[in-house]
This record gives structure tokens, sequence and C-alpha cells, in this order.
């Protein structure tokens, strides 16, 4: 549980319980993926969700809750949102050593294509 603490740090909570679910939303049931895509992606606040699903505010609490909770323990098993941010930490310095290349000038017109490419190929791993 360490490591869940150290990732949202800087994230507020429900921030970081939208990227779990990006990550992760399929593997929940279908109630608690209702739930977490009504809240997180809709903006609903609990009541209107109570009162869309025709349940109680204390039932959508408790399911969403419930949700987070599991996709805290995929995120802990799994650690994809870990590996993407420190994939995508890693193109970023990448992307920045390919631009002081290029501002050097120390490059012939083939090397200049090759590491176009590259940094076209790396900025599209982080779309």
């Amino acid at each position: 549980m360490l490591y869940y603490i150290s990732m949202k740090e800087g994230m507020e909570t429900v921030e970081y319980a939208s990227l779990l679910y990006d990550f992760y939303g399929e593997l929940l049931s279908e109630s608690q993926s209702n739930v977490m895509d009504l809240y997180h992606e809709d903006n609903l606040t609990l009541l209107e969700i109570a009162e869309e699903l025709g349940t109680t505010r204390q039932s959508v609490h408790y399911t969403l809750k419930k949700a987070e909770k599991a996709l805290e323990k995929y995120e802990d098993k799994l650690g994809l949102i870990e590996k993407y941010q420190s994939n995508e930490a890693r193109i970023k310095r990448v992307l920045k050593v390919i631009s002081d290349i290029n501002e050097s000038g120390a490059l012939d017109a083939e090397n200049k294509k090759r590491l176009a490419y590259i940094e076209e190929s790396l900025e599209r791993l982080t779309e």
C-alpha cells in the first residue's frame, strides 16, 4: 500500500481513481463499472446516480468505494499505471535529448531524417 500513497502524491484522489478506472475499468462488475462511469466520466453526484439507478445514495457510495478498492488492488498487483508513467517520463527525456541534438546543428541531412523519424515515433507513443 506504500506504493499507492506515493502514486497519489500531487494527484487528487478523484483524479487518481479516474486514472485507475481508465486502466482497469473493464475488470469491474457491471454495476461497479456503471457507477464509476457515471461518477468519473459523467461527473454525476452520488445522489444523481442513486436517482438514475433507482437506489440509495448510500448504496451508490458503497459500490463506488468497493470499485475503487478493487481498482487499487489491480494496480498494486499489475502496476500498469506506474509503468505507463515511467515510460512517459523516459520518452520525454529522450525527446529532450533529440531536441538538444537538433539545436546543436551537428547532424548531416540523413541523420536529421533519422532523428526526425525517431522523434515522431516517440511522440506517437505518448498520444
